[in-house]
């Protein structure tokens, strides 16, 4: 069973030791962790499994707009819904706050996590050229409504 929670400060060594393992060459600094938090148009939760944080999410909202800022998973959790469920939150919460579509960057080349976002209905709407530090492109990708989102991402 996954539950998500508000992320807290007790949690950041956790996150940041997930961040590492899926963004080696682009990870944030604990610090870039601790800012994020404490701001008061972001949000952030973690999924946490048996006690043990297994991913975590974050947005930046300022109705209408909302931006997910990341999304992550441990990689001994992939598959198994963690994604899905972080989403499912992120979503929701900015639904909560006002805003009416989402918007993020997916690195070009990340297959699974374009068909979650597809799947909840994202739509790619442009691609920025070498975005990634490594030179990686990304898409840019929007969701609206996101009150039809929120319906239908949990499950």
């Amino acid at each position: 069973m996954i539950d998500t929670r508000p992320m807290r400060w007790w949690d950041i060594a956790h996150v940041h030791r997930i961040e590492t393992a899926c963004f080696p060459e682009d990870c944030w600094s604990l610090d870039q962790f601790w800012r994020e938090l404490a701001g008061q148009t972001r949000d952030y939760v973690v999924a946490d499994r048996a006690g043990t944080v297994v991913g975590y999410a974050g947005i930046s909202t300022i109705p209408p707009d909302s931006d997910l800022q990341t999304l992550a998973v441990d990689p001994e959790h992939r598959g198994s819904g963690v994604g899905r469920e972080l989403l499912a939150a992120m979503l929701k919460c900015a639904h909560e706050r006002g805003a009416t579509s989402m918007i993020l960057e997916v690195r070009a080349d990340n297959a699974a996590a374009q068909k979650l976002y597809t799947d909840v209905g994202f739509e790619t709407i442009a691609a920025r050229s070498r975005y990634y530090p490594d030179g990686s492109d990304a898409l840019i990708m929007r969701c609206r409504p996101l009150s039809a989102a929120t319906d239908g991402v949990s499950g």
